[in-house]
């Protein structure tokens, strides 16, 4: 049984061995760390650029294979490479796994040492010790007790032993870079989590509808329990602001949303950057359209037709329909609008502009009137969900604040007391000027005044002379 263990440890010590000397070095490795992180920032880059979650079409129409942007960039790159929705991709997401394990690593083989080190106390007890400091400094016949005072005023944490002592203070620097390392795991997290569980869809609803979230267009693969289920949304009203020469100032839309029994949960009016939140589901206003137009042809019942957006090979929006003006349907016309609230033209069959007018007009058509009693918008809605956006506020947050701790400057004082002289040193990881005229305040209020050939001033910094 001694022979089995013996034969089970030795089986482990080798991962064991590898991952401390080989695997661990080499992910917390700066340079890895930079280069993922290199690498994060410009397909981040690429996934601004380039539109995400858009049709094939939408790709081969944008970035063509002839002329192939920058010489390479086609709508093959795009989807085979996954740069159509690169935050969702295996790849990417193996990056920033692969980044925070690089982090991970960092702060366990270099900041969790060096805060471990910085909480430890020793003392130096000869003087030759202080040689070492950068800075340093001989008192005649001070008083170590008096020190420890002045210390302790300045906010030094002080440690007695016998005749020796040592102070620090500024302990939060080197907690500060911890803490930005846990923040960017934190973010990691929050973006996986949201890469993994969310999702974005696109609605165009006429108003007065009611619609539930259908039109998914990019969608994480556990992102169903995100997308409603027991609630849908009703456009009470949609409608646009003009500037007086006729351009859109702001478009709107009134929504209700709606329970599985009918009841009207919340209320809001939305518009650009003021969207609608419900149950961790955000609704943008992006788009507006024209969705139907209603007429009347003589005395007859109001009816309402469709209008689809026409193809203008990329000239201004216009929306179409065409109104029978016979039973039949042998006869009609074509109705074209480009706003909510600007001319709507009338063209014969043939193609011939025959007027124009707006709702609430009437002309006569092919032997009838034809009255437009109203046009109808729909509104252009985005509609996404990403649980991990609190995750990465939060990651935020507390890297901005363990920033600020890492500019916290860690000093540290050591003194002895031996044969009536006071031997006095310390150093700092920062602010060094400012450390050392902290020092020379400090010798300066001791009761016994340093020598004048006990102190000097080299290269910036005090060093003690013997």
């Amino acid at each position: 049984m001694t022979n089995d263990t013996q034969k089970l440890s030795s089986l482990f010590a080798v991962p064991k061995r590898f991952f401390r000397r080989e695997l661990l070095p080499f992910l917390g490795d700066l340079r890895l760390a930079i280069a993922l992180l290199l690498a994060i920032a410009v397909f981040s880059i690429s996934g601004t650029v380039i539109e995400q979650g858009q049709s094939p079409a939408f790709y081969q129409s944008n970035y063509p294979e002839s002329p192939a942007l920058f010489g390479f960039l086609t709508w093959k790159v795009i989807q085979v490479v996954g740069l159509d929705h690169v935050y969702r991709t295996w790849w990417f997401l193996a990056l920033l796994v692969l980044f925070g394990s690089s982090l991970t690593a960092c702060t366990f083989t270099h900041q969790f040492p060096a805060l471990t080190a910085a909480r430890r106390w020793k003392f130096y007890k000869t003087p030759r010790q202080f040689e070492k400091l950068a800075l340093s400094a001989q008192v005649d016949e001070a008083n170590l007790n008096q020190l420890e005072e002045l210390l302790q005023k300045r906010r030094y944490l002080v440690f007695r032993e016998g005749n020796t002592l040592y102070a620090r203070k500024g302990l939060m620097g080197k907690i500060g870079p911890i803490l930005v390392h846990a923040s960017m795991l934190i973010i990691l997290a929050g973006s996986i989590l949201g890469a993994m569980t969310g999702f974005m869809a696109q609605e165009i609803i006429p108003s007065g509808e009611t619609f539930r979230v259908q039109n998914i267009i990019d969608a994480g693969p556990f992102s169903m329990s995100q997308v409603p289920k027991d609630w849908a949304v009703h456009v009470n009203r949609f409608w646009i602001d003009y500037q007086p020469d006729g351009t859109i100032d702001q478009f709107y839309s009134d929504l209700s949303v709606i329970d599985s029994e009918g009841q009207e949960r919340d209320r809001q009016t939305i518009h650009v950057n003021k969207p609608l939140r419900y149950r961790g589901v955000t609704m943008y206003q992006t788009d507006w359209g024209v969705a139907a137009v209603q007429v009347q042809l003589n005395n007859s019942p109001i009816f309402q037709l469709p209008m689809a957006l026409l193809n203008t090979g990329g000239g201004a929006r216009l929306w179409g329909t065409w109104i029978p003006t016979k039973p039949d349907l042998s006869e009609g016309v074509s109705l074209l609008a480009k706003d909510l609230q600007g001319t709507l033209l009338l063209y014969d069959m043939e193609g011939k502009l025959m007027t124009s007018l707006r709702p609430g007009m009437e002309t006569p058509v092919n032997g009838v009137t034809l009255k437009i009693k109203k046009v109808i918008g729909s509104t252009g809605l985005q509609i996404k969900a990403d649980p991990g956006i609190p995750v990465v506020y939060l990651g935020f947050g507390l890297l901005m604040l363990g920033v600020m701790m890492s500019y916290v400057s860690h000093s540290q004082v050591w003194a002895l007391e031996e044969n009536g002289e006071l031997y006095v040193g310390g150093k700092t990881n920062r602010a060094q000027v400012t450390f050392e005229r902290e020092v020379i305040e400090i010798l300066d209020n001791l009761e016994e005044k340093p020598r004048t050939d006990g102190v000097a001033i080299a290269s910036g910094s005090l060093a003690g002379q013997n």
